[in-house]
């Protein structure tokens, strides 16, 4: 278990947190899509040459990358609890076998909640850049954030 070293109180509008990079291959493109998104510019070599210009990851398979690396480098380091949801899910460019994702994590707002003073609100943007720097993904995401325990 990794040690707790981000709670609500450590969350500050603005603050841009990177979490890492993945490479992404096509023998996983073509797994992924097999499994969960048979779409065939997801799995067929040549209909998606004819429609994408070459296969092209399911969305569902980027956002499956963007979060292992938003866990990895920011969640299990976080007293995090539930997320009550993503809003504005975005695919905005293709992602394809011999891309690098860059992944991070932009702090929006923050707020204590007002049911439950022990934790609160951190809304975030996820974002995914390819090596080129371009935008491929982005998603909002609410976090709910334990506090730091307060002395009364």
């Amino acid at each position: 278990m990794t040690q707790v070293r981000w709670f609500f109180e450590d969350f500050e509008q603005g603050q841009v947190i990177e979490v890492g990079a993945v490479s992404v291959t096509e023998e996983e493109i073509l797994e992924f899509a097999r499994r969960y998104d048979p779409q065939p510019f997801h799995i067929d070599r040549e209909a998606a040459e004819r429609s994408q210009g070459g296969l092209i990851a399911s969305g569902c398979h980027t956002l499956s990358l963007m979060m292992r690396l938003i866990v990895d480098g920011l969640l299990n380091q976080t007293a995090n609890l539930p997320s009550p949801g993503m809003d504005e899910l975005r695919w905005l460019k293709p992602v394809r076998g011999g891309d690098t994702l860059s992944v991070r994590c932009v702090v929006l707002s923050t707020r204590v909640s007002a049911s439950k003073p022990d934790r609160g609100l951190v809304a975030t943007s996820w974002e995914a850049f390819n090596q080129q720097g371009e935008l491929v993904s982005s998603a909002k995401v609410v976090c709910m954030v334990r506090r730091r325990q307060q002395d009364n």
